[in-house]
């Protein structure tokens, strides 16, 4: 609820004595008597007019407190809204020789992208950052609202264009690479989408659960879409469980849709209430001070003081 409570310049309304001073001074007064030939007759005192003559000859000292209340600056307490948190999110895609496999219509690549690509459309209000990797990591779109680069990437990143050093696959190191991409954002939760069809040697020794843990404490969740035939590697499993995500494997083009679907109501949008602000409530006086001059010049009409 909205209250008026306090004044951004306080000081000012010391000027209140003024109008105070003027409303003592038009109630108090003595009266504008004319001496009429009458004057010693009897009739009604006149008691409700000279009460009426005075509320309106009030008028002006109460248009004068209303300016001061404004200059004051009134302000109110807006009540905390709900807001949907950002959620940033790192899509880290395999471009190695191996996504060059068919997978539907087209190969694995061009799958994953288009489902991308999608998936966008579900997550209005997000953040989306973009990198591929093979044995080299590149980050392509920078975390952003603004998701029109991610429709023009597909055919400037296919794996069939791409030179040697992206053919291998290093799971570790592109994920240790968004890690940083996404601590860089301050605000919003942090969200990775692995899309992979390989194995990855950075990954043994123990150090998959060692990333894990590393993103886990930086609240980063994983969700790993392994489009390839064959079982998920386990140290795909391991990061995406200790992170808090989910490794998935489609089988069809249909599949790798509704995954993106499945990853979509798993990590759903948080709302949090934002704190209440101070802020300028001008509207309310300036009504009041316009009711009081249109009052004031309807009583200009009849309703004062005349010496004949």
């Amino acid at each position: 609820m909205e209250s008026i409570d306090l004044f951004r310049h306080s000081s000012v309304l010391l000027l209140l004595v003024l109008p105070a001073a003027l409303l003592l001074w038009t109630w108090n007064r003595g009266g504008r008597a004319v001496v009429l030939p009458f004057d010693h007759a009897s009739g009604p005192s006149g008691a409700w007019t000279r009460f009426f003559l005075r509320l309106f000859e009030s008028l002006p000292a109460l248009l004068l407190a209303t300016v001061i209340l404004l200059l004051a600056g009134p302000q109110g307490w807006e009540a905390p809204r709900s807001k949907r948190v950002l959620t940033n999110i790192q899509f880290c895609v395999d471009v190695s020789g191996s996504m060059l496999a068919k997978f539907g219509d087209g190969d694995r690549y061009d799958a994953s992208m288009a489902a991308i690509n999608k998936f966008l459309d579900y997550r209005t209000g997000d953040a989306f950052g973009l990198t591929f990797f093979g044995n080299s990591v590149l980050h392509w779109v920078p975390v952003t609202t603004d998701i029109s680069a991610f429709r023009c990437a597909p055919p400037f990143m296919h794996p069939g264009k791409l030179p040697g050093w992206f053919n291998g696959t290093e799971i570790g190191k592109a994920l240790t690479a968004c890690r940083k991409v996404l601590l860089e954002r301050e605000e919003g939760d942090r969200m990775i989408v692995l899309v992979t069809d390989g194995y990855s040697s950075d990954l043994g020794g123990g150090n998959d659960e060692t990333i894990a843990r590393q993103l886990a404490a930086d609240n980063i969740v994983i969700y790993s879409v392994h489009i390839a035939d064959g079982a998920i590697p386990d140290p795909i499993i391991r990061l995406t469980s200790m992170t808090g995500g989910e490794a998935f494997m489609p089988e069809d083009t249909d599949a790798l849709a509704r995954v993106f679907e499945r990853i979509d109501k798993m990590q759903l949008s948080r709302m949090e209430k934002s704190q209440a602000e101070a802020t300028d409530r001008l509207e309310p006086w300036c009504l009041a001070g316009l009711a009081l001059v249109a009052v004031s010049l309807l009583a200009l009409f009849g309703l004062r003081y005349t010496p004949w």
